[in-house]
């Protein structure tokens, strides 16, 4: 890494490492090998990599012929904003499991869509903070249904940890 970023190697094969904290200003051309295998959101973390010099710079993503990626994958054609990359990544994909390990699917809520309800939701989530700075240990007659509904979620096999 070190011969590369001084200019000693003009070509750096990587994992995926080359998405945390390297900055080689002069990296101009990236090739993404199999992209349909990553999220959009690494895909433009990747993309990141290069144009950061004053040489114009490309990225190349590379799929399979039998990959549905193409269409997916057109996000990263239209923009360079990560924050419109991200929200076709959550539609398409789902937000996952905010609490465990699942990276995509839909989450279990029953009133409340993410992407839509996102406002909702922060309100929500507000008011549980409200709520735990008040009585924290939920001992309160009042936070009884809070209470019960953590107990279920440890027996769903979530640690404290993953809750809060």
């Amino acid at each position: 890494m070190r011969a590369f970023r001084d200019g000693a190697l003009d070509v750096l094969v990587s994992t995926t490492v080359v998405e945390v904290g390297i900055d080689v200003p002069e990296a101009s051309v990236i090739v993404v090998i199999a992209a349909e295998r990553y999220g959009l959101a690494q895909l433009h973390q990747l993309r990141g990599r290069v144009g950061r010099g004053a040489a114009a710079s490309r990225c190349c993503l590379v799929v399979s012929r039998e990959s549905v990626a193409p269409t997916r994958l057109d996000v990263m054609v239209r923009t360079n904003s990560g924050a419109e990359i991200a929200r076709v990544d959550l539609e398409l994909r789902g937000p996952g499991d905010l609490l465990g390990a699942r990276q995509s699917g839909a989450l279990p809520l029953r009133f409340a869509e993410f992407i839509r309800d996102g406002r909702l939701i922060e309100q929500s989530r507000a008011m549980a903070e409200s709520w735990l700075k008040r009585d924290p240990s939920l001992e309160l007659p009042d936070s009884a249904g809070a209470r019960a509904a953590l107990l279920r979620m440890l027996d769903f096999g979530f640690s404290l940890g993953d809750i809060g």
